[in-house]
């Protein structure tokens, strides 16, 4: 299973929503169209905050903004 979850929560809403499900984060990311990407340390937590979260899963693909730049720094 995918530790990924695309989510129609802000981000800060989503750190707390994994706190209070004692669900660790791997990497987290504000997606441009809205929500967040999450992906968290482990399988199990991403399915049980996906059991929990499933009114708020973003269906189909997202699109994210790139972390590097296009040319090399040196």
């Amino acid at each position: 299973m995918s530790r990924v979850l695309h989510l129609k929560l802000e981000e800060g809403e989503v750190v707390s929503r994994c706190l209070s499900a004692n669900v660790g984060i791997s990497a987290i990311e504000s997606l441009p169209g809205g929500g967040t990407r999450l992906v968290c340390m482990s399988s199990d937590g991403a399915a049980e905050l996906k059991r929990k979260l499933k009114s708020h899963l973003i269906a189909g693909g997202v699109t994210r903004s790139a972390f590097r730049p296009k040319s090399p720094l040196w």
